[in-house]
């Protein structure tokens, strides 16, 4: 059983703001499944964590001390979810496109009738900030009842330098006017634009001379993202753009091995990139690269199922030598329009052969990780930040194991309940 965690030993001098009571604790710290503490007690103070431990142990006189206590009848508690990879920004859709496809529409014919990633790009364009708020914020809304606190939110559909930045102060508004923690990804370097159609290099000119330095001006990111595949950027333009962002300031994540083995992931670790996204196709030198330096690989079982890929990641690969899973949704119009946490811990589950605490760790522990954010968030602990999920479960394993549903009843931001249901 862990012992009860305190901030220092004055942790009660005026009191508590709120204590959490009759409920399990899946801490997800230490070396054990999901870290549970049975019959456990949850303490804010400040919108952080001031103690936690098992109730029994909960220093004298602590309920009379706090200023309002809550009673969560034997239900669990998680940290708050962080989905660490979305696309949630972005106008219209492509549900047209997905019934094309399947009355027998190639990819090729699609895009000649001007579909894929080029019709979500001319509506981004097109869009007005308000009308991308408007659109995304049923989006969050979605992640945020299935106990997500924290999300990453890339841009990637303007590709032009004032789309690109019209779409990252659309995620920075979507976290000032909703209680999440919203962390702004540039990833101007995913797809080349039509304008730009055989003329790669140029483009990547473009996003390093003009569109970055912009961003890291205007303050509008936390990380740069590159898409380093055979359709997308090879692996001596997606370096160009590490290049620039560390002379930005600037850490950096990578989408890659998706659809081939770049090794871009052995790149992405020499720039110490906070994480190396999709890796389907990673081969073991590119695992041992990431093991070398503790760089997350972020699975993404939505994309995995909506294209019909076949080839997984070597997950029993990144068990062995110790590379920590994390796992996203993905959000986004063409690949995986997916806006529930719950559904990809299935699908991780079933598909790639997590197990039920390697998906919670994938969404809470390792996705903060991901984020370089793992001082504050993911775990359950004194002094991080009370982002907590209340579920209306009898063990933490139903979180992956529910097909459809959801049991998140409450949601907690920096101590204060934001989704009550």
């Amino acid at each position: 059983m862990q012992m009860p965690s305190e901030i220092n030993h004055n942790s009660l001098t005026g009191g508590w703001d709120a204590l959490w009571l009759d409920c399990h604790l899946a801490t997800m710290a230490g070396p054990k499944p999901y870290g549970i503490i049975a019959d456990g007690a949850l303490a804010v103070k400040d919108g952080r964590i001031a103690w936690i431990g098992p109730a029994a142990e909960l220093p004298a006189g602590a309920e009379k001390r706090t200023g309002v206590v809550h009673r969560l009848n034997n239900a669990w508690v998680t940290p708050g979810f962080i989905d660490c990879h979305t696309h949630l920004v972005y106008a219209g859709n492509r549900a047209h496109e997905f019934e094309l496809r399947l009355n027998g529409a190639t990819y090729e014919e699609i895009a000649r009738a001007g579909g894929g990633i080029v019709s979500t790009v001319k509506a981004v364009r097109a869009a007005s900030e308000e009308e991308l708020v408007a659109q995304s914020t049923p989006r969050l809304r979605a992640l945020q009842s299935e106990g997500v606190t924290t999300v990453e939110i890339k841009s990637g559909y303007g590709l032009e330098t004032a789309s690109e930045l019209k779409m990252l102060r659309v995620a920075r508004r979507l976290g000032q006017d909703h209680p999440v923690t919203v962390h702004a990804t540039f990833l101007g370097a995913h797809a080349q634009p039509p304008e730009f159609q055989g003329r790669s290099d140029a483009y990547i000119d473009l996003v390093i001379e003009e569109m970055l330095p912009a961003v890291a001006a205007a303050n509008l990111a936390n990380a740069v993202d590159v898409f380093c595949e055979n359709i997308a950027f090879s692996v001596a333009q997606t370096e160009r753009v590490f290049k620039a962002a560390v002379d930005c300031g600037l850490p950096v994540k990578l989408h890659a091995e998706q659809l081939s083995d770049q090794k871009g992931a052995i790149l992405a670790t020499r720039y110490d990139a906070l994480s190396v996204d999709h890796v389907e196709y990673i081969q073991p030198d590119g695992v041992a690269a990431l093991a070398d330096r503790g760089t997350v690989a972020v699975l993404l079982p939505g994309a995995f199922y909506f294209i019909h890929e076949t080839q997984k990641p070597p997950v029993k690969g990144f068990r062995q030598a110790g590379v920590p899973m994390a796992l996203a949704t993905d959000c986004n119009p063409g690949t995986s329009p997916c806006t529930s946490p719950l559904l990809m811990m299935n699908m991780a589950c079933v598909n790639f052969g997590l197990t039920p605490a390697e998906a919670l760790a994938g969404f809470t522990t390792n996705a903060a990780h991901a984020l370089g954010i793992a001082a504050d968030f993911g775990t359950l602990e004194a002094g991080k930040q009370a982002d907590l999920a209340v579920w209306d479960i009898q063990t933490p394993a139903e979180l992956a194991y529910r097909l459809g549903g959801n049991p998140c009843s409450k949601v907690i931001k920096t101590g204060e309940i934001v989704v009550n249901r």
